[in-house]
């Protein structure tokens, strides 16, 4: 949610936006996106943690840092199937200097818990018979007390992203539920519904950036848009096409009946029609009804949204070696979409990218507006898809 503060700054930067009634010229001046993106995200707060069961959490935002209660495993377990021994117990044994056992050795299955006396497992074909033919270091096949974590090991960070491995220790540790902060969103497509392939795109990419959403809603009427802006009950929009300047875009005036348009243009390309606002406290973020578009605004304006809302950590990415030039206009932030290969980052295009291309990408380039591009070999950052 927004909170009521609002500085000098947004009240300059918004001075773009539409008021009701009124729509924005395409020779309206685009508001740079780093500004863009700050005035979106400076006065959200992280919605409420909610206690979700361990087997739902992947993908969420931990909202409390979760530490092992106790150490793991709590007792020696077994590492290996084998027989159970005291390493003092079988030193120099070998098949030429076997060691006759006073009693048949306990047999343990891998993972299970080791008695009191003993610290050693020995491989099954270390037992012939009554003797033991075979030599093994203290301590081998075993895994001692806290050798998977200690007592108090961090398992998850505050506004650390969730993956499987995470819930894979946090069950080792004990957890049946973990706070998680889950923004809730609702999909607008305020563009033509027949032709509506993004909302669903969109709606998996929010889910994979930590958010739920709670319903894709069709309305593309001013009015229509604005009567479902007002009956919204969660913390964020996204509103998908009709952010143009045709006869059937209105988008920008669907918000601006129901609340504030703040901003409805941005230095972006793909995305330059890109804009948000908010509607009773909620942020309403406008993304074109292109794919390239949509996903390159989604990109650089509903992620770090999303990630505000969720007190998330940001995505870095990582860097790679560029396998063919980038050039970019001045003036303008670009997203390049790129596919990764094993030697680099392979950019495919930006504005105007057909399906065909856009579909190879798995990874996103972004060109600072004061940068012409990069040439080949270039190390850039990678953010992913």
């Amino acid at each position: 949610m927004i909170a009521s503060a609002r500085s000098a700054l947004e009240t300059e930067v918004g001075s773009p936006a539409s008021a009701p009634g009124q729509r924005r010229t395409a020779s309206s001046a685009l508001l740079p996106l780093m500004q863009a993106v700050h005035l979106l995200t400076q006065h959200l707060a992280p919605v409420a943690p909610e206690a979700v069961p361990l087997g739902e959490a992947v993908g969420g935002t931990g909202a409390v840092d979760c530490h092992a209660p106790r150490a793991i495993p709590e007792f020696p377990t077994a590492l290996r199937d084998g027989w159970a021994v005291r390493g003092a117990d079988i030193v120099g044994a070998s098949p030429f200097a076997p060691i006759l056992t006073g009693r048949r050795p306990l047999w343990v299955e891998a993972g299970a818990r080791l008695l009191e006396d003993a610290d050693t497992v020995l491989p099954p074909e270390a037992l012939d018979g009554s003797s033991i033919v075979d030599e093994v270091a203290v301590g081998e096949g075993v895994r001692a007390i806290g050798a998977e974590a200690s007592s108090d090991t961090l398992l998850l960070a505050t506004g650390q992203r969730v993956t499987a491995l995470h819930r894979l220790a946090l069950q080792a540790a004990g957890f049946a539920s973990i706070a998680l902060r889950r923004p809730r969103l609702t999909l607008i497509v305020a563009g033509a519904p027949e032709l509506d392939t993004v909302s669903p795109l969109l709606a998996h990419w929010v889910a994979e950036a930590g958010a739920v959403v709670v319903g894709i809603i069709a309305a593309n009427t001013p009015d229509a848009i604005a009567d479902v802006l007002r009956t919204q009950e969660g913390d964020a929009v996204l509103m998908i096409g009709g952010t143009g300047f045709g006869h059937n875009d209105h988008a920008a005036a669907g918000l601006a009946l129901a609340g504030t348009t703040r901003v409805h243009g941005i230095a972006l390309q793909p995305g330059d029609s890109a804009g948000f606002g908010e509607v009773g406290g909620r942020p309403v973020v406008l993304l074109p009804g292109r794919p390239d578009a949509a996903l390159s605004a989604f990109v650089t304006l509903a992620r770090p949204m999303i990630a505000a809302l969720a007190g998330a950590r940001p995505s870095l990415g990582s860097r790679a070696p560029l396998l063919s030039k980038i050039a970019s206009t001045i003036g303008m932030s670009e997203i390049v979409f790129a596919r990764r290969m094993p030697d680099g980052l392979l950019p495919l295009g930006g504005r105007d990218l057909a399906l065909a291309s856009l579909i190879q990408a798995d990874a996103v380039i972004l060109v600072e507006p004061d940068s012409e591009g990069y040439p080949k070999g270039s190390v850039v950052q990678g953010l992913p898809l």
